[in-house]
């Protein structure tokens, strides 16, 4: 199931604060304009025109806050929410959204929607959760439009409706969020709601991975390594494996490691692929932690180290990854006779 709880919005919502400088505002602020007051709160927040200091922040977003200033509520609320200038405390976040969402604030709406769905500082309810994304969705907002897309794609707090999750991703899309965007491939390479079409998959993907969006450059490098909606491309396949292995997603640093062993789709070089599937075993993922094992065992791209193959063998193998089992056993044999290891010492 798509991930419910995205970071909360970042952005903080001002008044005036780009339209005074700092000392007319923070005047103002000390005079009791609530708006003002959440306006220094951004500025303090952000580090803009003074040195940022979130203590500060959250002092002048809560006089804001306390005047029943919504924007200053929605604000304080994210402090809390993110633990910045206060202990985090997804309780009063939630207390602070309400406040705001109440007023009709659009942000602290489609938040306090997280907040119910994950059950964060308040009891999980995917109905009120349903109820506070419809609100924001009827402003229009984008980010809401797509959280509430999932409810329905998977039933949640309302009745499963694939055409109607479709629908609200296409108005995100529309908006140019690229979650959404992604999550259209998805109905369209799963066949939910629609004829599985790989064909509009690989568009929506690409739309998605032209923006940035990790997952949709993945799964359209994937795409393009098999052919599916695309003609098959490993030029471009490593292109796209490339985009999101820089950043940092495991799956891609993988595959683009095993292109470079194999020389597919770009020049064959043994110490990318390498580099490249270290970077995924290190984030634990299990067939790359067994492949470094080989590169080490026989030097491939890397020293030859018995150790260094005996500890990556072990990683995947406490996977559950049965050839990496047996591989680790081969090895640790190997260090025995070598007089490296004990019976009953791990090496590592």
């Amino acid at each position: 199931m798509k991930k419910l709880f995205f970071i909360l919005a970042a952005v903080m919502m001002t008044a005036s604060a780009w339209a005074d400088d700092f000392s007319t505002t923070l005047q103002k602020a000390k005079q009791g304009d609530a708006s003002s007051q959440n306006s220094l709160g951004a500025l303090y927040s952000k580090g803009n025109g003074v040195a940022q200091d979130y203590s500060q922040a959250v002092y002048w977003f809560r006089k804001a806050a306390e005047q029943g200033h919504a924007n200053g509520q929605y604000n304080l609320g994210l402090m809390y929410a993110n633990g910045e200038g206060v202990t985090q405390d997804y309780t009063q976040a939630a207390y602070w959204f309400r406040k705001a969402a109440e007023q009709g604030q659009v942000d602290a709406q489609k938040n306090l929607g997280i907040l119910y769905a994950n059950g964060k500082g308040v009891k999980q309810d995917y109905a009120q959760s349903v109820y506070w994304y419809k609100k924001a969705v009827d402003q229009g907002d984008a980010g809401a439009q797509n959280m509430l897309a999932i409810m329905y794609e998977y039933g949640l707090g309302v009745k499963q409706d694939y055409a109607q999750a479709l629908y609200l991703y296409k108005k995100a899309a529309e908006q140019g969020l690229a979650v959404a965007k992604n999550n259209i491939g998805d109905m369209y390479a799963n066949g939910e709601g629609v004829t599985q079409d790989y064909t509009q998959a690989a568009y929506w993907y690409k739309k998605a991975a032209e923006q940035g969006y990790v997952s949709a450059q993945y799964k359209l490098g994937y795409m393009y390594s098999e052919g599916e909606g695309v003609a098959q491309d490993y030029t471009q396949a490593a292109y796209w494996f490339r985009k999101a292995a820089d950043q940092g997603f495991a799956e891609a640093q993988y595959k683009l490691g095993v292109m470079y062993d194999k020389g597919t789709g770009v020049a064959q070089d043994y110490t990318q692929a390498a580099y490249w599937v270290r970077k995924a075993a290190e984030q634990g993922l299990v067939d790359a932690q067994n492949i470094l094992g080989l590169k080490y065992e026989f030097g491939v791209g890397v020293a030859q180290d018995d150790a260094q193959a005996a500890y990556w063998y072990q990683k995947a193998a406490e996977q559950g990854h049965k050839k990496a089992e047996e591989n680790y056993q081969r090895v640790r044999a190997t260090l025995r006779v070598k007089g490296l290891v004990d019976g009953g010492r791990k090496e590592n």
